[in-house]
């Protein structure tokens, strides 16, 4: 018997109706309808293409679009699902995601996969419309859906994205019109151009209203079937009308917004971000082609630079190696790299369509692979890991935490471990752990005083100021009240962690070198941490350098 489960998806007052008449048409209860009209739909979109599969209109548009403000009233209804497991996961694999859409994310950045299955199975059984719906073409296929949003991102790019849109453009008429090899640096705007045009883009409410313009434009009316194809074919036609929207000039807006004083948002922070994770996303291919096809006579180390890394040094063991073997007839990895996978001896992650599987050891004289010993404690803490974090993951395990640069990244790279940690690995003693301890408690006391002396400055009353007083040395107490403040200027207060500074190199070094199991385990969990948080704030650091090179200024 399939295991079942039980969700809920929200969808457009209308499509409800529309649901409501095919119970009555079809006899059945709402929860069998919906499990007959996704397993239609699987069973009509499986076969296609990816991009003739179909999509609704709603789902492109992000109608009903969310709540604004926090205490709105929604305009979506909810809708529960009871579904077999299998046919629920076969459904969002059907359906449409936009780039820089992910199924847990951020509630702008969240896909709406299930929704678009339920909502377009409603749509082909029984046509539904509203105010807003009324005059759109209501089912496209993916081609043409992915071809508005391209139009819509083209329309809306900030100055991060279009340096990378703009290059790669002007790269690929030069090379058009001299049919010269293109320098490695211009392959990098390409990927980078690319990746951001495939795979990242930021999304909220200003992008959707963008393409809710450009459907009202295209595909309403006459003419919407032809232009439909249009967008599927993102021919000549589709690229004059893409051009024309990412070749514009915004001078003629700044010069609004300064005259006018206007507080529209700016979303230069937003383009900076996307453009980040482009080039982040392109580094990590390098990273995992350095991991497969180097031998053991090639480099060990490399740095991942900035901006899109924070600017580490990445050194393996050389004779660690990478191997991406063929699939099986039936698409599956060969053994015994599946067997090796599944018992922890190694880790494996994505590349090119198929597996790739780190880290092996080549047998003198032979062909065949082993894992390497003793690695098991690393792919541990690697359990519960995506597939596609992986890679991230190796790559704090090959981080060098020490090492001297000639010129020291932006960002502070090291591994700084918990004290109380340190302390039971036998890193320190009892009486450093104390002083560390109380270092951290003297600067955290400190950080206290600064921001109530910049709340009287800043004409705090004395009842806020009292609460802060008496909070003083309960930190989570304390940092509470910090955000009760109004003033959107407020210091940031943070609390001073008991750490120690880890003096090694790699966690691959680590156990290289022979370390108790518990301890590089426990590594490998820390740096990958550490790596996830310097991530972000190179992210973060993106965020702000869009602004000062790209942002509106009044």
């Amino acid at each position: 018997m399939p295991v079942s489960a039980e969700t809920n998806v929200r969808i457009a007052p209308c499509a409800l109706d529309a649901l409501r008449r095919l119970m009555v048409r079809r006899g059945t209860s709402r929860d069998e309808t919906v499990r007959q009209l996704l397993t239609e739909h699987v069973a009509a979109q499986e076969p296609k293409h990816p991009e003739d599969r179909l999509t609704h209109i709603s789902t492109v548009l992000r109608y009903p679009p969310p709540p604004r403000w926090r205490g709105d009233a929604r305009k979506d209804v909810p809708l529960r699902v009871r579904a077999p497991t299998d046919l629920l996961e076969r459904a969002r694999a059907v359906s449409l995601r936009l780039p820089g859409q992910h199924r847990r994310a951020y509630r702008d950045y969240q896909g709406r996969m299930l929704t678009d299955a339920v909502t377009t199975a409603i749509a082909v059984a029984e046509p539904f419309t509203d105010a807003f719906l009324t005059g759109l073409l209501p089912l496209l296929r993916h081609g043409a859906a992915l071809g508005l949003w391209r139009l819509a991102v083209a329309e809306t790019s900030t100055g991060p994205e279009k340096a990378w849109l703009v290059g790669a453009e002007a790269v690929r008429v030069d090379h058009w019109l001299s049919d010269a090899p293109v320098s490695p640096a211009d392959q990098h705007l390409l990927r980078v151009a690319e990746a951001l045009e495939r795979d990242e883009a930021w999304h909220a409410s200003k992008r959707f209203q963008t393409a809710a313009a450009l459907a009202r434009r295209y595909l309403t009316g006459p003419g919407a079937k032809d232009w439909e194809e249009t967008l599927y074919e993102q021919d000549e036609a589709w690229d004059l009308e893409y051009q024309d929207r990412l070749q514009a000039d915004d001078t003629e807006e700044r010069r609004f917004r300064r005259r006018h004083g206007t507080t529209s948002y700016d979303w230069t922070g937003r383009g900076g971000t996307a453009a980040w994770r482009a080039e982040r996303r392109v580094d990590l291919g390098y990273f995992e082609e350095w991991l497969v096809e180097r031998t053991k006579s090639d480099p060990a180390a490399g740095v991942m630079q900035e901006p899109a890394s924070p600017g580490w040094l990445l050194r393996t063991p050389p004779t660690w190696l990478a191997h991406a073997p063929a699939l099986t007839a039936s698409g599956q990895p060969p053994e015994p790299y599946a067997t090796w996978a599944a018992e922890c001896r190694m880790l494996a992650f994505p590349y090119r369509r198929k597996q790739a599987f780190w880290p092996l050891l080549c047998q003198p004289g032979t062909p065949r692979w082993q894992p390497v010993p003793g690695f098991e404690p690393a792919a541990a803490s690697a359990a519960g890991l995506r597939p596609a974090q992986v890679l991230g993951f190796i790559e704090a395990l090959l981080i060098d935490w020490n090492h001297t640069f000639t010129e020291e990244p932006s960002l502070r790279i090291a591994l700084d471990l918990p004290a109380d940690q340190a302390r039971r690995f036998g890193f320190i003693t009892a009486d450093e752990q104390h002083r560390i301890m109380a270092e951290a408690r003297t600067t955290t006391l400190k950080n206290m005083d600064g921001f109530i002396a910049w709340a009287a400055d800043d004409g705090a009353s004395e009842l806020y100021l009292q609460k802060l007083q008496e909070a003083r040395g309960d930190s989570h107490a304390f940092h509470r009240l910090t955000l009760k403040y109004t003033d959107r200027k407020r210091p940031k207060f943070g609390v001073a962690r008991a750490t120690w500074t880890w003096p090694g190199r790699s966690v691959a070094a680590e156990l290289v070198a022979g370390s108790p199991p518990g301890l590089v385990q426990w590594l490998a969990t820390e740096a990958h941490r550490r790596s996830c948080l310097l991530l972000e704030q190179a992210m973060e650091a993106a965020w702000h350098h869009a602004f000062d090179q790209y942002g509106f200024r009044m």
